[in-house]
């Protein structure tokens, strides 16, 4: 099974200054690790510039998977 990630880690400017680390699998799975405490997060326990960022990424990731799969087929 090819199942690779893409992992980028984010730490919040404001309080309360979160450590987390956002792991994006091929196959669409999601794991929001918190560095600090070691707890996975959920997406919906997000709130401000990292629930930002973590759009960001995750449109940016679903962009290069159409990419990537239009080019395959194409």
């Amino acid at each position: 099974m090819n199942n690779k990630c893409v992992n980028f880690r984010y730490i919040q400017k404001v309080r309360p200054y979160r450590d987390l680390t956002f792991k994006f699998y091929n196959d669409g799975r999601l794991v929001i690790l918190d560095n600090v405490s070691e707890e996975v997060i959920l997406p919906k326990d997000l709130k401000g510039d990292c629930r930002e960022f973590y759009v960001h990424k995750r449109i940016l990731f679903i962009k290069n998977k159409l990419v990537a799969s239009q080019l395959k087929y194409a």
